[in-house]
């Protein structure tokens, strides 16, 4: 009897332990998407605040005014940053690495995007460069984000609280393609417009492998290469959207991790538009 006792006693107390580890994880896990979304609405807030505050102060002020004001932020921003859109202004000061905006509307997405010389940096830090599993939004060093080349691909981690590219893989269902079929992405310079062209799931490639690896695809030179691209991404989409392009379209890929295949990735291809 007493050795039953002893037994069942360990067994509660092993119970008793997985309980707690359990419960300490999804606390864990709690507090990081608690803390992802309080900055991201920091961050949020300080880019919208700095357009509205700029758009209100224009509706307000008298004509000569407005040219004076307009002037006077003209040289500031040529003093501080020159040429980057007001609205990034304080965020840029914070964090340079900052390369632009990406917005999809009515969707979960609208967050800054970041690039520096370590393309595995932001895949484990935030914004206020703190070590963080949710990371950012991010292009790899190659990517130029400024000219017209032909393609940069945004990397981001697929969250299971749907943040970052956590919704991405909803494009996999065309009606929510119909729904949401356009893609914002502002540079710190310029906003942009990007329709939808292709969603499929890929996966990462040994070295070796001679079959389509489209996180490799940057620059087109010859119209080749450009038709390789347009073909391979039309052929491997779920679904047609209806969309097409021609030899010098330029294009915006996000780029998330799926779970289909070892390493496997889904993919968002859009072509530009505006």
């Amino acid at each position: 009897m007493d050795k039953k006792k002893t037994i069942l006693f360990f067994i509660r107390i092993m119970l008793l332990l997985i309980i707690i580890v359990c419960l300490t994880q999804i606390g864990q896990a709690y507090y990081l998407s608690v803390r992802h979304r309080q900055q991201q609405e920091k961050i949020n807030t300080t880019a919208n605040t700095t357009k509205s505050q700029n758009i209100q102060q224009q509706t307000t002020l008298p004509q000569e005014c407005i040219l004076q004001e307009n002037e006077k932020n003209d040289r500031d921003d040529q003093a501080d940053t020159p040429g980057i859109m007001e609205r990034f202004q304080t965020l840029y000061a914070e964090n340079s690495d900052l390369v632009g905006w990406l917005t999809i509307p009515d969707t979960a997405i609208d967050a800054p995007v970041m690039q520096c010389d370590d393309d595995e940096y932001y895949l484990h830090h935030n914004f206020y460069r703190e070590k963080d599993p949710y990371g950012c939004l991010y292009v790899k060093e190659i990517a130029d984000v400024n000219t017209p080349c032909t393609n940069f691909i945004i990397y981001g981690h697929n969250m299971k609280d749907g943040s970052m590219f956590g919704n991405l893989d909803l494009y996999q269902e065309p009606e929510y393609y119909q729904k949401h079929p356009l893609i914002t992405f502002s540079t710190l310079y310029e906003e942009r417009s990007y329709q939808i062209l292709a969603v499929f799931l890929s996966q990462v490639y040994l070295e070796d492998e001679d079959v389509f690896k489209y996180y490799q695809f940057y620059q087109a030179d010859t119209e080749g290469a450009f038709l390789d691209f347009y073909k391979a991404v039309k052929e491997l989409s779920l679904y047609d959207t209806g969309v097409t392009a021609v030899f010098g379209d330029t294009f915006i890929t996000l780029s998330t991790c799926a779970y289909h295949v070892e390493d496997g990735r889904f993919v968002v291809v859009a072509k530009r538009v505006s």
